[in-house]
């Protein structure tokens, strides 16, 4: 639908549903007292180390905690507000409950900016809200990506009303925010300003001589890139956080094709293969719809847009400056620009439109009933792993073994980091930080624990895993250093020969975890009785 165009606006299109669906898209997240996702107990964390080190000095015997100028300081810098007035728990919810409203605002804006009203198929990007990598815990990343959204839809704004030089303004500091808040995003709208930039551009130049083609596009492609230059300073602060001595990391594992073509397909894993499956080939038959369907087509600007993503995705390494998953966690994104790029031609009646509407809808309702579902599981196996954590006292040292299988199971348990939670909670040592110079504020010096002081320690399967650096749990339980821990916590662990532990006190079991108190001083074996006495 072309803008300017002056037609009623459909139920789809009112500023009322765009405010329903969002509100809509926290449901999931309204129930459990801890969003679960996986890594987000271990940023809690960290979290609490950052508000509580101060005050509670033994921390520092364990943990380094430096403020430094990186690339990953979203919810680390709003906790710094929140968590006085909220409490850290319902800071860290609330923050989190943020992302799939403002990912849902920010993909409808968008679409209405480009094509004048938001067309009924945008409506199907919506579950991408609740992508692979948000289940993860990537929540810097999640947050980023929702805020890059909604300044991409303002930048198309302000280019639309010609207040260029307003938005100049804004978006020098804007975008070193958003580089704070986490570096994908910046870098994302970076990519997509520039590629509308580009058409826009292009287009003033065809107007003016449609005859000079080829240079046409070679002076959009000049001028789109000065116009995009108030987003360019945290190419700066990146040089600044990655030039520094204690910097660590690698960029690694290029063009790995099978896991790229993986990460596609699990843009909305979650929990049921079947069903996650099904939900990613609606997308795609809607994208296919837009190639062979003459009543529906692709907007060059974010058609152009998704191009350039994708390319983006193709080049992107698995691995950057230490931290996994990097391709994996633009995929969903890809595929969400591309669908709010489509909308409908005059050909489509608006009795087609509004099917297409209702469709949508339907689809975004079932994925989010669906994943509502699945999170009160979640919910529930989280209240049974965390239920020792008040047996253990505070400033304890605990080391944590959670079980996992060597294959990578769809659904799995979401516990792996639920250790942190003892640090959260009781200021207790756990095992299961991350510990990379420069890649997050904190970094593990508990130098008693050896091989035992930060992930992936935590995680133990029954035999060792090909390509993992988990240790088969006969293998934890044997070599972890008795003097370094106080207790041993072992959640959905593999089995074990009991002997391994016979040196440990068994003082907690529940259906998921079994907890251990270190016995202090060596293994005493009774005495062997001289023969023939009672």
């Amino acid at each position: 639908m072309a803008r300017g165009q002056n037609t009623e606006l459909h139920w789809w299109q009112t500023r009322g549903f765009v405010v329903a669906v969002a509100l809509a898209s926290i449901i999931p997240l309204l129930w459990p007292e801890i969003p679960p996702l996986v890594d987000l107990p271990g940023h809690m964390g960290r979290y609490r180390v950052q508000l509580a080190i101060g005050e509670n000095p033994w921390l520092s015997q364990w943990y380094n905690f430096r403020w430094q100028m990186i690339g990953n300081l979203g919810i680390d810098l709003l906790i710094e507000p929140l968590a006085p007035i909220f409490g850290l728990q319902l800071a860290v919810k609330l923050i989190v409950m943020a992302i799939p409203a403002l990912t849902v605002t920010g993909l409808l804006w968008i679409a209405r900016e480009v094509h004048g009203r938001i067309p009924a198929t945008a409506l199907f990007a919506l579950p991408l809200a609740y992508s692979y990598p948000f289940q993860f815990g990537f929540v810097n990343f999640a947050l980023a990506m929702a805020l890059a959204l909604n300044l991409f839809a303002l930048w198309l704004r302000m280019g639309r009303l010609g207040r260029t030089k307003l938005r100049t303004a804004i978006f020098i500091p804007v975008s070193c925010l958003l580089w704070l808040c986490h570096t994908f995003g910046w870098g994302v709208l970076g990519v997509l300003a520039f590629s509308a930039e580009l058409i826009r551009q292009h287009d003033i130049r065809r107007d003016s001589d449609p005859k000079s083609w080829a240079h046409g596009w070679f002076r959009a492609c000049i001028q789109a890139g000065l116009n995009c230059l108030p987003l360019a300073l945290p190419m700066v602060m990146m040089v600044v956080w990655r030039s520094g001595d204690h910097v660590g990391g690698k960029t690694q594992d290029w063009f790995n094709w099978r896991w790229k073509m993986n990460w596609i397909t699990m843009v909305l894993r979650d929990r049921w293969m079947a069903f996650d499956i099904a939900s990613v080939t609606v997308l795609f038959v809607i994208l296919f719809r837009g190639v062979r369907d003459q009543t529906i087509e692709y907007s060059r600007n974010l058609g152009l847009s998704a191009l350039f993503l994708a390319g983006v995705y193709v080049l992107l390494p698995r691995i950057v400056f230490g931290s996994a998953y990097a391709d994996m966690r633009l995929a969903p994104f890809v595929l969400a620009i591309a669908v709010i790029a489509l909308r409908p031609q005059h050909g489509l009646s608006l009795r087609g439109a509004a099917v297409l509407a209702v469709l949508g809808f339907a689809f975004f309702s079932v994925r989010l009933a669906g994943t509502t579902v699945s999170y009160l599981m979640y919910d529930r196996s989280y209240d049974q792993a965390i239920a020792a954590i008040d047996t253990v006292p505070e400033r304890s040292r605990v080391v944590s073994f959670v079980g996992r299988r060597c294959r990578d199971d769809w659904a799995y348990s979401r516990l792996e980091h639920v250790p942190a939670l003892l640090l959260e909670r009781r200021l207790a040592f756990t095992n299961d930080q991350w510990s990379m110079a420069g890649a997050q504020l904190l970094t593990t010096n508990y130098a008693a624990a050896r091989g035992f002081a930060h992930d992936p320690s935590e995680i133990v399967s029954d035999i060792k895993c090909r390509g993992q650096f988990w240790r088969p749990i006969s293998m934890a339980l044997e070599k972890f250093p008795r003097d370094a821990f106080d207790y041993v916590w072992l959640i959905h662990p593999p089995k074990f020969d009991s002997t391994l532990v016979r040196d440990l006190t068994l003082i907690r079991r529940d259906e998921t975890s079994l907890l251990y108190r270190v016995n202090r001083g060596p293994l005493v074996q009774p005495a062997a009785r001289p023969a023939g006495t009672e």
